[in-house]
């Protein structure tokens, strides 16, 4: 998992840190930790809402897209909106909705029930999420106090997403999968309780909303996505599989002209002018989409070919969770000994072997070393790689499009995850059907397959990081670093 860089501090901050600094810094990342969370907890659930609300396995995709697909989508706006209406206030109402969105995410009767409801908290993290870089870093003065901050916040950011594999899978297992939606809703009244009484609000900045291409770009990716899954379902020649691609196609291309016009635009395409920034991107999207939907894919093997409850299945993870924590200290380290690109390239190139070897999982695999290894290796090799991919993602901007440039990474996080797993079910039902159907065998054939092309969308993504961002200067920076930063812009 990667963190966001999205936001940058307004002019106005503090000499010290505020009163009970400490109750703001967990006041902030507890906000933060709730969204990062949502990304990943429901994963480990998955099994169990497919048989609760009676998902295709196709649609069950959309349990997690619906969440991303909006938040990436809007995530500019929110931060737009932040810097425009003030960064406390659009901070609670994000919390606000995402939390009421929790709620009815775990009273869900239904799949379109659910389905909407995590749309919603797509939107309300949209909006919340841009204020807590900002506000944290308006609160704590610069040296000591933010870096230790900023410390705390990356690490929430780094591992939030791989613990929620694990708290997901306690969850279900011990209570229900509805509690990995219910757990937001103390979190988040708390948050909304406390946020007045101690953070402070931000100077309002004049500037416009780009409703415009917010909306062209999420409905977009929505329709792109949904092209790939209906297509998995229903054939490529379907009627709604073709009008879903020209729909989305037209919308992209609607947002492309809109920010070559638009006054002041959610995306500068002068950020792609760049081709270390430009390959940063689309090698993000690429690796990003590759584990993403490993983790679903294994997920579905776990526990539909091992047998393991969600709780084992979560636990099955922890190769790669620790790892991926551990490579937070030694990847500064690492870069200023050999290079970013280097690290890049190398923790790459780990990530794939990785993939490669689970790919080759059958239903006669072993959890060790079959899985344990190679998910190691994949937590090392997307240490090492994310925190100077994300660096060149910034790298080079003006300090007036560094919120921008910083948002953009995050987009292609969220969407490069919705994106890789629509175009992977695909495959994965093609080869399950091909394979005999709802059988343990035909499920494992469909999940090495759907791997298999995770592998090669990692190997994709090497390539671009190759052949347009080889020979590039990427600053080595430590994610503290890195987020301080684009604050201090």
């Amino acid at each position: 998992m990667s963190f966001p860089t999205t936001w940058r501090a307004d002019a106005r901050r503090p000499s010290s840190a505020a009163p009970g600094g400490n109750l703001v810094l967990g006041l902030i990342l507890a906000a933060y930790l709730m969204i990062v969370l949502d990304v990943s907890v429901i994963i480990t659930a998955l099994p169990d809402i497919h048989s609760a609300l009676g998902f295709s396995s196709e649609g069950l995709t959309w349990v997690q897209n619906a969440y991303a697909l909006t938040f990436g989508g809007l995530l500019l706006l929110g931060a737009r909106t932040g810097d425009i209406l003030g960064r406390r206030r659009t901070f609670m109402v994000g919390i606000a909705l995402f939390t009421f969105a929790s709620l009815l995410a775990g009273l869900a009767q239904s799949s379109t029930w659910l389905l909407a409801t995590r749309a919603l908290q797509g939107v309300g993290a949209a909006f919340a999420a841009p204020s807590t870089l900002a506000l944290l870093t308006t609160t704590f003065r610069e040296g000591t106090e933010r870096t230790r901050a900023l410390a705390w916040y990356s690490a929430v950011a780094g591992g939030g997403g791989s613990a929620g594999l694990v708290l997901g899978g306690m969850l279900t297992d011990w209570v229900s999968w509805r509690w990995g939606m219910f757990i937001n809703v103390p979190v988040g009244l708390v948050v909304m309780y406390l946020t007045p009484r101690y953070l402070p609000e931000t100077e309002r900045k004049p500037g416009r909303f780009d409703l415009t291409g917010a909306v062209t770009s999420t409905v977009g990716m929505v329709a792109l996505v949904y092209g790939f899954v209906n297509a998995a379902a229903h054939g490529w020649g379907d009627t709604v599989t073709v009008a879903s691609f020209a729909l989305g196609a037209t919308l992209l291309v609607s947002f492309i002209l809109n920010e070559m016009k638009a006054e002041q635009p959610i995306t500068p395409l002068r950020l792609f002018a760049s081709r270390e920034r430009s390959g940063a991107y689309v090698a993000r999207l690429l690796v990003v989409g590759a584990m993403f939907s490993s983790f679903f894919f294994m997920t579905q093997f776990l526990q539909g070919v091992l047998n393991y409850n969600p709780l084992q299945a979560g636990i099955a993870f922890l190769p790669m969770t620790a790892v991926m924590f551990s490579m937070v200290r030694i990847v500064p380290r690492l870069t200023a000994r050999v290079g970013s690109m280097t690290v890049l390239i190398g923790g790459l190139t780990l990530a794939l072997t990785g993939m490669i070897w689970l790919s080759r999982l059958s239903d006669a695999t072993a959890f060790f070393p079959g899985i344990a290894l190679p998910l190691a290796l994949l937590g090392t090799g997307m240490g090492m790689a994310l925190t100077p991919l994300t660096g060149a993602g910034i790298a080079g901007v003006d300090p007036e499009d560094a919120g921008a440039a910083s948002g953009v990474v995050n987009v292609a996080q969220q969407l490069g995850g919705s994106l890789g797993l629509a175009i992977l079910v695909t495959v994965f039902a093609s080869a399950q059907d091909a394979a005999g159907g709802a059988t343990a065998h035909a499920l494992a054939h469909g999940v090495s397959s759907a791997l298999t092309g995770s592998a090669v969308l990692l190997a994709m993504g090497l390539s671009v990081v190759v052949v347009v961002m080889h020979g590039e200067r990427i600053p080595a920076l430590s994610p503290a670093r890195l987020l301080a930063r684009v604050a201090a812009r």
